[in-house]
């Protein structure tokens, strides 16, 4: 089969490689009708991820057709329609018992495109195959589900409900990629009173505009402090999500929130950023991070299913899987190409 192969920081390739086969009685293959692309894979290929070896198969995020099955799958037939998750689950470790599957100790967590092959491939080996799948329902296209894998959930999770979003809230969200503009879309099933959306391409800001953001702000044109300022008496953000992965947007999360606020880390960091502690020490903040769960990921699977969420705008280009090349190119280049997500199908 054919598969996008690591191949050492800034060095990708579509090769040729084993067949994807079952090595567990938990496992499923799944060839793969529609895979993305994630803002993860580009630190890797960065070297942000150390852990990824070169010749690791990268991907996270699949929908596709279960092809076989182990002995031990028990939810799964051949010919269902799966969405892959982005988080393997053993479903029985202390972690997993209680919905956090994202630290799960029985060989589970964030592993494909990781720690073993992924799903940027004509066919993917998914382990846990029962707890790390969901079937896709009937109506629902794969272009709905494939924002289900990790960006809807990671947004969900990790920055709306970690950062306790309320209704009538001020939500300031830094960075309008796909992650920021996810956090627009779950951030609104809250009703907060205004979702102000930071970003320096003025693309991804009208993109953000379109899914719900009330205020957008260019920060290299205009200070994003005054603007939440105007809008809050001075007082700041009552949320602040950073769905970038810098330093320097981290920080700028920071300083954006209120008094007794909430800043709920999102994004990737490849490098060390501040904690100011010398001027926020008294500020009774409340700072956290997280890796996701995907326990959300039955709900918003019914939101979509239901049309309370509609995801087709977040997705702007379309490839075929021997386009990876190019589909990289494209994405990585947001701010020239005016990518947000993108697809690739066989």
């Amino acid at each position: 089969m054919k598969a996008l192969v690591y191949q050492g920081p800034g060095a990708r390739a579509w090769d040729e490689v084993a067949d994807a086969s079952i090595q567990q009685p938990g496992d499923a293959i799944v060839k793969v009708d529609a895979v993305t692309i994630c803002g993860t894979d580009l630190h890797i290929l960065k070297g942000d991820v150390p852990e990824v070896a070169q010749g690791r198969i990268l991907g996270h995020e699949a929908v596709g057709t279960v092809t076989a099955i182990g002995s031990g799958v028990q939810r799964l037939s051949i010919g269902d329609r799966v969405l892959v998750s982005c988080i393997t689950a053993c479903g029985s470790c202390r972690y997993c018992r209680t919905a956090s599957y994202g630290q799960c100790l029985g060989g589970g967590g964030w592993m494909l495109g990781h720690l073993i092959d992924g799903t940027q491939a004509e066919f993917v080996r998914v382990p846990f195959a029962d707890y790390s799948t969901h079937k896709v329902p009937a109506g629902v296209t794969d272009e709905q589900m494939i924002l289900l894998a990790d960006i809807l959930p990671t947004s969900y999770e990790v920055g709306v409900l970690n950062g306790t979003v309320r209704p009538a809230d001020v939500v300031a969200i830094v960075g309008a990629g796909p992650i920021g503009l996810a956090a627009v879309l779950t951030s609104r099933l809250f009703s907060p009173s205004h979702i102000v959306v930071i970003d320096v391409a003025d693309t991804r800001l009208e993109a953000a505009r379109k899914l719900g953001a009330d205020v957008v702000i260019n920060s290299a044109a205009e200070d994003p402090g005054a603007v939440i300022g105007d809008l809050t008496s001075g007082l700041g953000a009552d949320v602040t999500m950073e769905a970038v992965g810098l330093p320097q947007t981290f920080e700028e999360a920071v300083r954006l929130v209120r008094p007794g606020g909430h800043v709920a880390n999102i994004g990737v960091h490849g490098a060390p950023a501040t904690l100011h502690l010398e001027d926020i020490w008294m500020k009774n903040l409340t700072i956290t991070t997280g890796l996701v769960d995907t326990y959300s990921t039955p709900s918003l699977i019914r939101l979509v299913a239901s049309h309370q969420i509609d995801t087709s705008p977040v997705i702007t280009h379309r490839f075929k899987l021997d386009e990876f090349e190019t589909a990289y190119d494209v994405f990585s280049r947001a701010s020239d190409t005016g990518a947000l997500k993108v697809v690739l199908t066989p």
